[in-house]
């Protein structure tokens, strides 16, 4: 079995309860309040720059010039790719990039970004992809997942969020993201293998507690 195949077990009740969060069940009826999903928004483009800069980790991490370029490719299609939707919706609601930085990080975002920078600064390129890969694969689940509900996608609010996450696009760059965990995991196997789980499924957790600190801002 694939080390990808092993850390999508580990982490599948956590993702369980991803699918099944209310938050994420509204996005996909249709039934969130705007308010929550505003405050998501603003946290989301927060936490995003912090997810470029473990991804620009990589490139300082990477032993080649191959690896490098792919860790760099992959900052470019954060900064310029998944943020361009935030920013969209962010025109919808009428809020500047300005308001958005002058923002406070919730504890739940800084505690989960803080996660993934500290194992950037201190652990190789297989220990950062697994990091980073609890977020592009959940979403791509989660996109892949609201998109098949009938009308989903079509929604005039949520349906881009939706369509954004389900896109070709993003489904291919996190494939590829999976692959790469395969490629740099190789055959690891006892602690070296463990240390790649552990750091999944709490990043797996942490993107529990983010829907959590979304849903509950405005209760």
């Amino acid at each position: 079995m694939k080390v990808s195949e092993r850390l999508y077990q580990a982490a599948a009740p956590v993702w369980a309860a991803c699918h099944a969060h209310p938050f994420v069940r509204g996005i996909g009826d249709g039934t969130l309040d705007v308010e929550k999903f505003r405050f998501f928004l603003l946290q989301d483009y927060l936490y995003l720059l912090d997810y470029a800069r473990v991804f620009a980790y990589g490139v300082v991490k990477a032993p080649t010039p191959a690896l490098m370029r792919t860790f760099s490719g992959n900052v470019h299609g954060v900064l310029g790719g998944e943020m361009e939707l935030h920013r969209a919706y962010m025109a919808r609601l009428g809020i500047s990039e300005e308001q958005v930085l002058a923002a406070a990080p919730a504890l739940a975002n800084t505690s989960y970004t803080h996660y993934m920078l500290a194992v950037a600064a201190a652990e190789g390129p297989a220990e950062i992809v697994a990091a980073i890969l609890a977020c592009s694969w959940s979403y791509a689940e989660i996109g892949t997942r609201l998109s098949a509900l009938p009308g989903a996608a079509e929604h005039p609010f949520y349906g881009a969020w939706i369509q954004g996450y389900a896109a070709r696009d993003y489904q291919d760059a996190n494939a590829a993201l999976v692959d790469l965990m395969d490629e740099l995991a190789g055959d690891c196997a006892g602690a070296a293998y463990r240390r790649l789980e552990e750091i999944f499924v709490t990043c797996s957790r942490f993107e529990l507690g983010f829907w959590d600190m979304a849903w509950n801002s405005f209760s």
